[in-house]
């Protein structure tokens, strides 16, 4: 009689930690990076007109309403735009897709921590070059061969973002695997290297709604790039989910494009706040890079940041902590409107005061 057992077939893997969902009236949720305004008023439009009895009826395989609104958008062909649910599907495909040799990938050691989650998901090998000192990458260690590169851009959780002059460098030496530029803070750092899909027909570039267009409850997310690349992500994708995105995702995405004067609108508001907040954070003793994206990554120079976050969540306020060498003197700060920012920065210059005074004590 055989010992094994089906435990013996599971493949176990150390998931990926979403932030903290709390759900309090009197919260200040900074820990998510989610926009703290709501979507574009056409957005909520699309959705009094939704036909509902649609519903009953599958979605169009291809999503074509929303592939063609953001190749209009991004003066693409619609060959050349792919579509998922959220950036996390979309990145997680490209994977699938794109990572199949022996040579292993390459990413930062401090990045977007859902990366080595897939590698190791997919059984794909992997290696992660340390970011220098200062959190920027290192170009030289991805000059190597390698089985494909991906950079978040700006970079979670540091907000650094590096130029096109670097990227392009980067690319240049990878002509031969595809190059995955994560792309999900870009429209607050007011930047893209989406032209750089035009140089080469290697580069794949990810976005997604769910930060500066307020619909992270939606789950859209696209990728752009040559239409090969589109097309094999397509083919693995149709191999296991032939419909991806409702037609109530289609609708509202579709809606949340036609509104570029709301989105530029929310997207200063969010800029605004995160440069008078690093003014405040400065003020305060911390330190930090020149975030370019919708949060601020800091260190205070001498409270502990642990203390910081477990005091600011008595108070109901959420910031993001990360138990992970390297950077588990830092906090995530994602950007809320200008009235949170004011409350956490008040309640948190309480906290330090509370410290130095127990310190002298």
């Amino acid at each position: 009689m055989s010992t094994s057992t089906w435990r013996d077939n599971l493949r176990t893997i150390e998931p990926y930690v979403p932030g903290e969902q709390p759900d309090l009236e009197d919260m200040i949720k900074l820990n998510t990076n989610e926009n703290p305004y709501p979507p574009s008023p056409k957005v909520f439009a699309a959705l009094k007109e939704f036909d509902c009895d649609s519903l009953r009826l599958y979605p169009d395989p291809n999503s074509g309403i929303l592939v063609s609104a953001l190749a209009k958008r991004y003066g693409l062909q619609e060959d050349q735009v792919f579509l998922g649910v959220g950036s996390d599907d979309v990145l997680a495909i490209a994977f699938m897709t794109f990572f199949n040799s022996e040579k292993p990938i390459l990413f930062p050691d401090i990045t977007y921590s859902f990366y080595d989650v897939w590698a190791e998901l997919f059984q794909i090998p992997y290696e992660r070059p340390a970011l220098d000192e200062h959190f920027d990458l290192i170009r030289e260690d991805y000059y190597k061969g390698n089985g494909g590169v991906v950079i978040a851009n700006p970079n979670a959780p540091t907000g650094v973002l590096q130029n096109l002059d670097f990227l392009r460098d980067i690319i240049e030496h990878n002509q031969d695997v595809v190059v995955i530029i994560d792309e999900a803070y870009a429209d607050f750092s007011g930047t893209s290297a989406l032209e750089l899909t035009e140089e080469y027909d290697n580069v794949l570039i990810v976005q997604t709604y769910s930060k500066s267009r307020s619909l992270a409850g939606m789950r859209i997310g696209y990728a752009m790039g040559n239409p090969e690349l589109i097309k094999a992500m397509n083919d693995v994708r149709y191999s296991y989910n032939s419909y991806p995105m409702t037609r109530l995702s289609v609708a509202l995405g579709k809606a949340a494009l036609e509104d570029e004067e709301y989105f530029r609108e929310t997207v200063e508001k969010v800029v605004e706040t995160r440069e008078w907040t690093k003014k405040e954070l400065k003020r305060l003793g911390f330190s930090f890079r020149n975030s370019q994206a919708n949060f601020i990554f800091a260190t205070h120079e001498r409270v502990p940041a642990q203390t910081i976050f477990d005091a600011l969540r008595e108070k109901h306020i959420f910031v993001r902590h990360f138990n992970q060498k390297r950077i588990e003197n830092y906090l995530r700060i994602s950007i809320g409107t200008r009235q949170e920012m004011e409350k956490f920065i008040r309640e948190t210059e309480n906290i330090i005061l509370v410290y130095r005074k127990m310190l002298v004590m």
